[in-house]
């Protein structure tokens, strides 16, 4: 018998095993007509739905039950000639048990000598619920200690947020090892009115930069980004070099670990786009105007005369 259960047990969980692999692919909401899973659900709902009906009939059945011996103890209680005092509900010794109050009828018994204004005091005990989760506090401090702070099988709270930082850090480094990297020639960098790269570099820049430089540049904790003034040089070089590498003395982080190469450029061409814009509540000037430097012209007049041998 035990071997035909087992039997049983088994057969009915193949599909999760068969189909485990193709699972994790296609969910449950994308086909649930299809989806191998469906009977099993359907069982477990149904399973679920007549529990729920037979708990309503009984309690009713309970009801009913309950009604008929408060009829037959009323009816002796008149044949006696005694007063019918109905028995507490279960809820009622519950509610008893886990608060521990004093009947009313017997307060006197607890009443303290104090009279505020009219307001007594009663010597009520704690409720056992509350003595029973104190309690309960005090032993789950002895088993945290010794298993945070003796033991170490469980890691505290800064263990393992580093441990989930390892993990993210790991799928980051994947997840980048598996995109490829635009090479970006820093020395021969120059800058590029591309609208889609622009577009690209200002998205970058609400989500990061605008926090400090504000969203149209005007400047906040950083500086005014859109006049002539640069603190650390203007360019799209010195742009994008301060992007990658930071000014962590004065609060910028690099955003070399963050960003890749290709986005630290679109950011810097996006910088540079906005060159001029005197957006409103601009912040004042910082550092000094940047002129770009251009190569002067090869003067052609001025032509190299060919070496001639001495004769």
């Amino acid at each position: 018998m035990k071997n035909k259960i087992v039997a049983c047990l088994i057969f009915a969980l193949l599909p999760l095993g068969v189909q485990a692999q193709e699972a994790t692919t296609k969910t449950f909401w994308d086909d649930p007509v299809n989806h191998p899973m469906t009977p099993f659900y359907l069982v477990i709902a149904l399973v679920a739905i007549v529990t729920i009906l037979i708990l309503v009939v009984a309690i009713m059945l309970l009801n009913v039950l309950n009604m008929f011996v408060r009829k037959a103890a009323e009816e002796r209680a008149a044949k006696l000639g005694i007063p019918y005092v109905p028995e507490p509900s279960w809820w009622q010794k519950l509610d008893r048990k886990l608060t521990d109050a004093v009947p009313l009828e017997k307060e006197e018994t607890v009443l303290l000598d104090h009279n505020y204004d009219g307001i007594k005091e009663l010597d009520n005990h704690l409720p056992p619920w509350w003595k029973w989760l104190f309690y309960g506090t005090i032993g789950w401090s002895a088993v945290y200690l010794v298993v945070y702070h003796i033991t170490d099988s469980m890691p505290l709270s800064d263990q393992e947020y580093q441990n989930e930082v390892a993990v993210a850090s790991e799928k980051l480094n994947k997840l980048r090892a598996s995109q490829p990297v635009a090479a970006i020639d820093e020395a021969g960098l120059t800058y590029t009115a591309d609208e889609a790269l622009i577009l690209k570099g200002k998205s970058i820049y609400i989500s990061n930069c605008a926090s400090c430089h504000k969203n149209a540049g005007e400047g906040g904790i950083g500086p005014n980004l859109t006049d002539e003034f640069w603190i650390h040089g203007g360019g799209i070089k010195n742009i994008y070099a301060t992007v990658k590498n930071g000014v962590p003395e004065k609060g910028m982080i690099s955003w070399k670990p963050i960003l890749k190469p290709e986005e630290m450029r679109d950011v810097a061409y996006y910088i540079l786009s906005i060159q001029g814009t005197n957006p409103p509540n601009a912040k004042a000037p910082q550092g000094t105007i940047w002129k770009e430097e251009k190569a002067a012209p090869a003067d052609s007049t001025q032509a190299v005369k060919p070496a001639t041998a001495s004769l």
